[in-house]
């Protein structure tokens, strides 16, 4: 048997430790997505009650099915925005129809902490709430801030939603959520952005630390994780000398192959320090890449979150940068027997790399991750695209666009599972090369 049964328990350590650094994700990217959804199209009951007054520059948009509010008219179908609401995060958890709540903990200047349920604020159709509590609604599974300290904090209702034209930096004009109660029009935040120009956004009146979708998504994946590697290690023990069953039989030959395929080649004799940490890394991000291509179950997308892929990224950069020796650090910024009018040129260019490598992990991974989920999404909206949004769904283009769409939406989910594998390992073979250069001992001729 080529696996060392020691090092399996040792995989759960750094998982709890990549865990507990990827639940505050949302307070470095945006928990859900400030694009606008007036472009949504949904089909309304034609039948409601007498719609509140509200401001001239004001348009209807999609909220939940409560109440006098006005909903918006049915206009052409727009697969990006459906597209990029759907590999968005959210503070709703969803299984199919179902929509699950889920714990928002917020910071605002003026009004402190604030922790409830976001099923308080009325989770409702598309999962826009009908409710405002302490000054925060629901919009599109997103929490935002009514940025008017005259809005009401206790918990009221109805709330509707609309938008407003408003000029963005550059100019450009710009679809603004607002928040309509009792006839008077409210500006809304989303919250803050850390990564700011990288994902869009900035910083806003608050900051959501809330457990999101995708928070849930990793909770959920780290106790398979422990689950399934303490399971493993338990019958190693007990079927110690036979043959591998079961789940030894599905982790044995992946487990082999990164420890003598990437740790040991990369590593050398070092290799047993960081087989845990390699190891942790390719299984958590196999796990997510697997648990979002799950269709109704969630939907989430963590991996194709920049936030996510950020704090991995963070934490390759500090493992190879705290294991690395004199060697290392001396080519980084002296680099003997070069010319001195040379290291001028080249350490600026060796310091400036100490950073690019992680960055192209982070990008990497998010972005064909992304890359796939949307592509599914746009095969999918052709359906409802020549369809003209179930109007025509009968006609000949439609079918045969309903039929082709499926056949490609077949076809990159299944280039998605083999993406899933290949990206989960490109990630780790990669930090295994940088922790390799890293530690590696000056050769003496």
């Amino acid at each position: 048997m080529n696996i060392n049964l020691k090092y399996i328990p040792n995989v759960i350590l750094p998982l709890l430790f990549a865990a507990f650094c990827l639940v505050s994700l949302p307070a470095f990217s945006q928990t859900g997505h400030n694009h606008d959804h007036s472009g949504h199209n949904h089909n309304h009951d034609k039948g409601h009650q007498q719609q509140p007054a509200r401001d001239k520059d004001t348009h209807p948009a999609d909220h939940g099915d409560h109440g006098p509010c006005p909903h918006e008219e049915v206009g052409q179908f727009d697969a990006g925005a459906t597209a990029f609401h759907h590999i968005a995060d959210a503070n709703v958890y969803s299984i199919g129809p179902l929509s699950i709540p889920l714990p928002c903990i917020l910071y605002s200047k003026d009004d402190g902490v604030a922790m409830f349920s976001s099923g308080k604020l009325g989770i409702g159709h598309h999962q826009t709430g009908h409710k405002a509590y302490k000054g925060y609604v629901l919009y599109h599974g997103n929490i935002m801030r009514v940025n008017d300290n005259s809005f009401p904090k206790d918990l009221v209702e109805p709330v509707c939603f609309g938008y407003k034209m408003k000029k963005d930096a550059k100019g450009h004009d710009k679809k603004v959520p607002t928040a309509i109660y009792h006839g008077k029009t409210y500006d809304l935040d989303a919250n803050s952005t850390f990564l700011g120009s990288l994902v869009g956004g900035g910083i806003t009146s608050f900051h959501d630390f809330s457990i999101t979708k995708n928070v849930m998504s990793m909770i959920l994946m780290l106790l398979f994780c422990l689950w399934l590697f303490t399971a493993v290690a338990r019958s190693y023990k007990r079927r110690e000398g036979q043959a591998p069953s079961g789940l030894q039989s599905l982790i044995e030959p992946v487990f082999v192959f990164i420890q003598d395929e990437v740790a040991k080649p990369f590593l050398g004799p070092k290799w047993e320090k960081y087989l845990p940490f390699l190891m942790s890394l390719f299984f958590f991000i196999l796990a997510l890449n697997l648990f979002g291509q799950i269709p109704f179950f969630g939907g989430s997308n963590p991996t194709g979150n920049i936030s996510v892929t950020f704090v991995l990224a963070i934490i390759t950069f500090l493992v190879v940068s705290f294991s690395g020796n004199a060697h290392y650090w001396e080519h980084v910024f002296w680099m003997p027997g070069v010319p001195a009018w040379v290291k001028t040129i080249l350490t600026p260019v060796e310091v400036m790399g100490l950073f690019i490598k992680p960055l192209t992990l982070m990008l990497r991974l998010f972005a064909n991750i992304t890359a796939g989920h949307i592509v599914i999404s746009i095969f999918v909206s052709l359906i409802f695209i020549f369809g003209n949004d179930g109007a025509t769904v009968y006609t000949g283009k439609a079918l045969g666009a309903s039929v082709a769409s499926i056949l490609l939406g077949l076809f990159m989910m299944a280039i998605e599972l083999l993406v899933a594998f290949l990206q989960a390992f490109v990630f780790t073979i990669l930090t295994a090369s940088y922790i390799g250069a890293a530690v590696e001992e000056p050769h003496h001729h």
